[in-house]
């Protein structure tokens, strides 16, 4: 089972730049796409953006698409979450996930999708 632990967040301001990032406990990471998911008080977890294994396809929500890129880098165990132009609705805690198939040909956009998780990350935004 793959261990996730998140890291980068915390105060920004609107308009700032914030870069999450995820590390895996081991080599496994590679095989398995991996994604971001937010989640605010009260409200459902969404899907923020994901990567396949290979970094070769990646995917947005409408949301943040243009301003967000997520990356991976397979020889460090770890995937990232540039974050441009934040606004205050980006508010939330940020969870990376692994997908729960191997190798599979789209990252997943459902949690269902997922089964690994982290703890989380709180990102904060002011405006």
């Amino acid at each position: 089972q793959v261990q996730l632990v998140e890291s980068g967040g915390g105060l920004a301001q609107a308009g700032d730049s914030l870069r999450l990032s995820c590390a895996a406990s081991g080599p496994t990471f590679s095989n398995y796409g991996m994604g971001w998911f937010r989640q605010v008080p009260g409200k459902e977890r969404e899907f923020v953006a994901a990567v396949s294994w290979n970094g070769g396809s990646t995917v947005y929500a409408d949301s943040v698409k243009g301003r967000f890129t997520i990356s991976r880098d397979n020889s460090k165990y770890t995937v990232y979450l540039q974050m441009n132009t934040l606004k205050p609705e980006d508010t939330a805690v940020y969870y990376c996930a692994s997908q729960n198939i191997r190798w599979a040909t789209r990252p997943g956009v459902y949690q269902h999708d997922y089964v690994n998780w982290g703890q989380g990350t709180q990102v904060t935004v002011s405006s």
